[in-house]
């Protein structure tokens, strides 16, 4: 049954992808829509960085960036993941998908309607239920994480990173300026409190604190002043930089519920 349920996911970044990763271990076929230069941090563990790359592999879920709706089915049809240079998500009327899910994490809803699908997912504040989805899933660390709220919205957005070994706001790494991004450490790297990881037009971006570079933007994006480009873990373990968080595992199975639950 559940292999007939087609599923259009917009946004390929970790948390979207740890979403697809549960629909696509539960059976369900998934396609993502994403933008030509997604602004994703965790690269190593989304399935946008297929749109730089061509394919991806996390945690033995392939995905394969295409073109057109010949080459979505033939990539569905190997059971892997199609993603689609698709900002506006046109995409969905011509497949005609049972569930969409918006996990473009904008903190605001960029045009999804409740009517786009027979079950419409919106993933954090932005969204109402019984309004312009029919289920919203909680993205607030804390007790009602992964939560399927049914009637209402989640809780608003704090601006303030979840604390990580007693670290919050020192963890991300921000652009000094506007201009184009350059890495200059990768991904999975330890650096030094102080140390240059990147930079945008020449001015350095350097780390708040020591520990492990789990997430970088891509380089050679246009960045705005005071854009998240990075992300360092205090707690220096190299394996979660390549691995789906429980946050988003945690909204994954949120978003899994909501359609089993939708569908009876």
């Amino acid at each position: 049954m559940l292999e007939s349920i087609l599923v259009v996911i917009k946004g390929g970044g970790d948390l979207a992808t740890g979403v697809v990763h549960r629909l696509h271990r539960a059976g369900m076929p998934v396609v993502v829509t994403e933008l030509a230069q997604p602004t994703v941090i965790r690269r190593a563990v989304a399935l946008a960085s297929a749109v730089f790359e061509g394919q991806v592999e996390v945690e033995g879920l392939a995905a394969q960036l295409v073109e057109s709706d010949e080459e979505i089915r033939a990539v569905l049809a190997r059971g892997q993941v199609p993603v689609v240079v698709d900002p506006r998500g046109e995409v969905i009327a011509r497949l005609r998908p049972t569930v969409v899910v918006d996990a473009i994490m904008a903190k605001r809803n960029t045009g999804t309607r409740i009517s786009d699908a027979p079950i419409v997912i919106g993933l954090g504040p932005g969204f109402t239920a019984g309004v312009d989805v029919h289920a919203v899933i909680e993205t607030n660390r804390g007790h009602h994480l992964g939560r399927v709220i049914l009637s209402g919205s989640a809780e608003p957005h704090t601006g303030v990173p979840g604390t990580t070994a007693g670290f919050t706001v020192e963890r991300v790494l921000r652009a000094p300026c506007g201009g184009i991004f350059t890495g200059v450490r990768r991904i999975g790297d330890l650096v030094e409190a102080g140390q240059a990881v990147a930079s945008v037009a020449g001015e350095p971006v350097v780390a708040n604190i020591s520990g492990v570079l789990r997430g970088l933007l891509a380089g050679g994006l246009p960045v705005k002043a005071g854009l998240k480009v990075g992300d360092v873990d205090p707690r220096g373990a190299w394996e979660h930089c390549f691995t789906i968080s429980d946050k988003a595992r945690a909204i994954g199975g949120g978003v899994l519920e909501a359609i089993l639950y939708l569908l009876n």
